[in-house]
């Protein structure tokens, strides 16, 4: 038999395990927080859409139902809110969407878990709004528009709390107690301080808190950091 075989030679080195423990414990501890990055979400498609939502909207209710009821800013009466709910949906989606192809890889309580503090969003605001659009009609046009952004940010708060317990998320706790707080200043103000309170504190405070929170995600954990003597 006869013919001409070629053949690669294989790189022995490529498939040896680390020579030493502290090369071992290196490449261990930078798989686990490749594969913590990896199945953790972007934290920026979850604030972020929220927090320009809050900013953007509320902010268009101060600019045009002010305090005292002062205009502002020339605007449509009807713009506000149609612009609000628009802003609302399109961050649920984005935020929805990059929860799907994170949590989509997770199978298990985390899973089932993140499905449920999910609807329990969807019920607690389909809830919220029905017994609000009982009662709002029966009150000046702007305290019924302080009660719903009152009611609304205050569930929003407190289902963050909520949230933060469950996960043992300081940062969604954090901003939970945060926004209620601000919240209950606002509705204290008064209409139109109101939703001036919420763009600037609440969205504002959201755009800044997943930014800092995303930092930290990328930022080499301490553990990787390994000491020059087992480097």
């Amino acid at each position: 038999m006869t013919g001409n075989f070629e053949y690669d030679e294989v790189d022995d080195n490529d498939e040896r395990p680390p020579a030493d423990a502290a090369a071992a414990l290196r490449l261990i501890v930078e798989q686990q927080a490749e594969a913590a990055r990896r199945l953790s979400p972007n934290m920026l498609f979850y604030y972020w859409p929220w927090g320009l939502a809050w900013l953007i909207g509320f902010g268009l209710f101060f600019l045009r139902f002010g305090p005292d009821d002062r205009v502002l800013v020339t605007l449509p009466a009807w713009l506000p809110l149609p612009a609000l709910l628009a802003l609302l949906v399109a961050a649920s989606l984005v935020s929805g969407f990059a929860s799907a192809r994170t949590y989509g890889r997770v199978s298990g309580d985390s899973n089932r878990r993140g499905a449920w503090y999910g609807i329990s969003w969807g019920l607690g605001f389909a809830t919220l709004s029905t017994v609000l659009s009982r009662i709002s009609p029966h009150l000046p046009d702007d305290l019924s528009t302080l009660l719903w952004a009152g009611a609304t940010v205050g569930l929003t708060g407190a289902l963050h709390i909520a949230g933060g317990a469950v996960w043992l998320d300081r940062n969604l706790f954090t901003l939970g107690a945060w926004i209620s707080v601000i919240n209950i200043v606002g509705v204290v103000a008064g209409p139109g301080w109101h939703a001036l309170i919420i763009a600037l504190g609440g969205g504002g405070g959201m755009l800044l808190v997943g930014a800092v929170v995303e930092l930290r995600r990328r930022r080499p954990s301490p553990v990787t950091r390994l000491s020059p003597d087992v480097r």
